[in-house]
């Protein structure tokens, strides 16, 4: 399974950078959330991937007796959704501001817009 959620992930970056050397604004968008959502998926599969066990000590014992998913990643990516959507959040009202001011959300011609730099 931690194969097969590796090649996920390898899929996910690998998009998430395609969509980074694209030249519009809401592609590079999306490439942060393919990429956030890929990290996550990441983190996941290093907490270790198992079902049916739940991560608990039994009464006596100092440790468990087998090996059980690892609750800490699990809410660090809780943590991390959060934060990204409201990265998210404000990167688009972001963008929405600069098209009303633009026109556009060409990069290229949102640099072209940009007063010259006089030294």
């Amino acid at each position: 399974m931690e194969v097969i959620m590796a090649l996920t992930v390898g899929g996910m970056v690998a998009g998430s950078v395609y969509l980074f050397l694209s030249r519009q604004y809401l592609r590079v968008m999306f490439g942060v959330i393919v990429l956030s959502n890929a990290v996550n998926v990441a983190i996941l599969t290093v907490g270790r991937l198992t079902s049916g066990r739940a991560p608990l000590i039994s009464r006596g014992n100092e440790v468990m007796d087998q090996a059980a998913a690892n609750p800490l990643p699990q809410a660090l990516i809780l943590t991390a959704i959060v934060i990204g959507f409201g990265l998210l959040a404000f990167a688009l009202a972001l963008g929405y501001r600069a098209y009303q001011e633009m026109g556009t959300l060409d990069t290229a011609a949102m640099r072209a817009a940009e007063p010259e730099d006089k030294r």
